[in-house]
């Protein structure tokens, strides 16, 4: 026969409180009303509710465990007398009421448990609404410096959205309960935005910093200048050095994208020196110039 502490997952020691509470945990767990179709549940539920039903009664468990102690196997789960008990008795009823262990019968723990089933479907709370997502298309300098934009959704309803300064192309802002309403009455769904940022004409995002090339005259390059650069906060001046080349890398510091720590990237400005398609005095100048002796712009380069 099955040991009905083993079956219930108790020590031979247990306290009434201690079966009761493994008992009611079990059942839970394998009541038929829980596993609908589960046979082998349903087989369980039988065997744990027999284990109950002969430790429950403090006659019948110290039977049981005479018998056990003394190494009759074959005893059933109704005591050493067979399905009735000692003395007679006859089978276990639902209703008795509470029993001389003090443990309540089948019937309020059932009680109990249903209880219970029932106030967790209840309690359920019901199911949030459907999320949606939606694009939403910023130009090169609305990215970044953030601000409020509007978005139409399907149906004519708007959405104002606060763009963080420094959104990136491809990042997801979630407006919550933006979304679809709840079928049972509960929180609305989130609403997703997918940023996509336009390129601009002259600006290039590079991580937390904005490159600009910058075109300079031959003059500005050579000796050297102050002059007007866009960045995206607007026009400031830039001081070219004396003796730049094109290709040369300036820097204006904490004009580039605000970062999550809220501090900014900066501006790289590379110079390109640009040439007037047609300039005769230019021409005659570079006719007649020499470089200095032993420059050569390519040195670098030979092998």
């Amino acid at each position: 026969m099955d040991d009905p502490y083993k079956t219930l997952g108790v020590e031979k020691t247990a306290s009434q409180d201690e079966i009761r509470k493994a008992y009611r945990k079990l059942a839970k767990e394998l009541h038929p009303d829980a596993n609908p179709g589960n046979a082998k549940a349903e087989e369980k539920f039988k065997h744990v509710s027999q284990a109950f039903k002969l430790l429950s009664d403090p006659e019948k468990r110290a039977e049981y465990d005479a018998a056990a102690r003394a190494g009759f196997a074959g005893m059933g789960m109704g005591g050493a007398s067979g399905a009735g008990g000692a003395g007679g008795r006859g089978p276990f009823n639902f209703r008795q009421g509470r029993n001389r262990s003090g443990f309540e019968d089948f019937g309020d723990i059932f009680s109990d448990l249903f209880t219970d089933m029932g106030a967790q479907q209840r309690q359920a709370p019901p199911r949030k609404g459907q999320d949606v997502r939606y694009s939403l298309t910023l130009d090169f300098l609305d990215a970044a410096n953030g601000g409020k934009h509007r978005v139409s959704l399907p149906g004519g309803r708007t959405l104002d959205v606060a763009v963080p300064p420094g959104a990136s192309d491809g990042q997801v802002l979630r407006l919550r309960g933006q979304g679809e309403p709840s079928p049972g009455g509960g929180r609305a769904g989130d609403a997703y935005i997918e940023i996509k940022v336009a390129d601009h004409k002259y600006f290039a995002r590079d991580g937390e910093n904005v490159r600009l090339e910058l075109p300079v005259t031959v003059k500005e390059a050579a000796l050297g200048a102050k002059v007007r650069v866009p960045t995206i906060d607007g026009p400031v001046d830039l001081q070219i050095p004396a003796g730049s080349s094109s290709g040369t890398l300036l820097r204006l510091r904490g004009r580039g994208f605000a970062t999550a720590k809220g501090k900014r990237g900066d501006q790289l400005v590379r110079l390109m020196v640009a040439l007037p398609s047609s300039d005769k005095a230019l021409s005659e100048f570079l006719e007649n110039w020499t470089p200095p002796k032993g420059y050569d712009p390519r040195k670098g380069m030979r092998s």
